[in-house]
């Protein structure tokens, strides 16, 4: 997880502070080093701004604090080891009102402890160089979400050339200034772009890889920095950094499961890195996972199969079962769910056989693959079902997910089981629902409301969640069913009769 004390937009540079000509701060003591950056500025006149201090801080001080004998004794040297202590990036003195110059003893101070100390003319207020570290944070945000995007959309158009594992490779290298290597289940490098590190570092890599792959590593394996995924006992690395030989390294187990492992190698770690090798990472763990599991050819396969006029039943086993679940799914928020959501939605139940298409999402799933109550969604379930029987299926998960949100259930299974209506002959009680309903069989709109309305023991409101009507549409629907059918619905038996047709049709 990213540290709660460092701030979410980029550091700048101290030596981008000190080129502000508008500023006109000037380094008088410490270390002149290039790649010293300020995270925030803070303002403090404490004796021992210790206990206020984040770490990463331009601490500003007009010298207000600073005693008359404070030269003769330990006072600066307690003072900035104090900051140096809280991690503070570097002290900036005003000069004027109090002092007209630095102290001496302040110079001396920092440099003994190697704090870079600026010197603010009278002229530089601190608020106007508070003002400069955020102007130059958004304009280092705003670059690296540019080199983000730019880079996302060349490791995407890369990943659809003919040759996407070796392109999303090149592409990665390039964008990163480094190397870029695929390792397979076994260790061996696959494919690799960009400048070879060395052999040290590419060794080092190596070993990264073993770290968080599936099977672990061995021994002399590197100790890195590593991010853990969920599970009971240790957390298993997906990813992990270290540097050797100047060189900065970083590993990423694809998400396909099947033991690849993304490599980097960096002269340099830059803003945005890790976000732009995360995307590689998304991109390699598709193409490997497909490649791998055979599960996409499959599915073109299927598709083609049925195109071609195959029958249902012949293909479903190429899907993973032979019986299958509908599973009918809807948003809690406002809006159908996009293409993402729907595909992040088909992960969570186990099957990549998902039609985003509307309001309501619609997942095939094996029925050894019993779905649960997901955050956010609402579902309804069909029952298990064989490749002919799929659209009825469709019905039941339709009339599910309308029960479910009428009822407000995260998820309802439509649950068939034995009942009078069973002791009927099929075809008896389809004539009988047919002679029953015909007055509004006609009228699909009226059919689906007296279903709902009935189901839901004639609740308006709840009906009308259903339906996504008002309920004043419900009371209309439901008095013109009544009319048609020239009976009165408030008897249970009329209803209970009803329900029976209604189940045949």
């Amino acid at each position: 997880m990213p540290d709660p004390a460092v701030p979410p937009t980029p550091p700048v540079r101290l030596s981008a502070l000190l080129a502000r000509e508008d500023l006109a701060l000037r380094r008088i003591a410490g270390p002149d080093d290039p790649a010293a950056v300020v995270h925030w500025v803070h303002t403090s006149e404490m004796a021992d701004p210790y206990p206020y201090l984040l770490g990463g801080e331009l601490l500003l001080t007009a010298g207000v604090h600073i005693p008359e004998a404070a030269g003769s004794g330990t006072y600066f040297d307690d003072y900035v080891s104090r900051i140096v202590a809280a991690g503070g990036a570097a002290l900036g003195f005003g000069v004027a009102p109090v002092h007209d110059t630095v102290p001496r003893a302040l110079v001396a101070a920092c440099e003994t402890y190697g704090l870079p100390l600026l010197e603010v003319p009278p002229q530089t207020t601190f608020s106007g160089v508070a003002r400069a570290v955020w102007q130059l944070m958004a304009q280092a945000r705003l670059a690296e979400l540019r080199r983000v995007t730019e880079a996302q959309q060349s490791l995407t158009a890369a990943a659809s050339r003919p040759d996407p594992v070796p392109s999303v490779l090149r592409q990665l290298a390039q964008r990163l200034g480094g190397r870029a290597v695929l390792y397979g289940p076994e260790g061996a490098e696959i494919a690799g772009a960009g400048r070879n590190p060395g052999e040290e570092a590419g060794a080092a890599l190596a070993g990264l890889a073993g770290v968080v792959r599936p099977t672990g590593g061995g021994p002399g394996a590197p100790h890195p920095t590593a991010a853990g995924g969920p599970g009971g006992g240790p957390p298993h690395p997906t990813s992990a950094t270290d540097t050797v030989a100047g060189t900065h390294l970083a590993a990423y187990a694809l998400g396909a499961g099947h033991g690849f492992v993304l490599g980097v190698a960096t002269p340099e770690r830059a803003p945005g890195d890790h976000t732009v090798a995360s995307v590689a990472a998304v991109l390699l763990s598709l193409l490997t996972g497909e490649q791998q599991s055979g599960t996409g050819a499959a599915r073109s396969s299927a598709l083609v199969r049925l195109l071609l006029g195959a029958p249902p039943e012949e293909v479903a086993p190429l899907l993973g079962g032979r019986r299958w679940v509908v599973v009918h799914a809807r948003p809690d928020g406002q809006g159908p769910a996009d293409a993402v959501a729907a595909s992040a939605l088909g992960a969570a139940l186990g099957s990549a056989l998902v039609d985003p298409a509307g309001d309501v999402v619609r997942v095939l799933v094996p029925a050894d693959r019993a779905p649960d109550p997901l955050p956010g969604w609402t579902l309804g379930v069909s029952a298990a079902a064989a490749p002919e029987d799929w659209p009825a299926a469709d019905t039941q998960a339709a009339r599910a997910l309308a029960r479910a949100r009428a009822t407000r259930t995260p998820l309802l299974r439509h649950g068939p089981r034995p009942a009078l209506a069973d002791l009927v002959p099929p075809d008896e009680a389809a004539a009988h629902a047919r002679a029953l309903l015909s007055p509004v069989t006609a009228h699909p709109a009226l059919t689906e409301t007296l279903r709902t309305w009935l189901s839901l023991h004639g609740s308006w409101d709840r009906t009308a969640v259903a339906l996504s009507v008002h309920r004043n549409t419900v009371r209309q629907r439901v008095a013109r069913c009544a009319a048609l059918l020239e009976t009165d619905l408030d008897d249970p038996d009329v209803r209970m009769e009803l329900w029976f047709a209604l189940r045949h049709i």
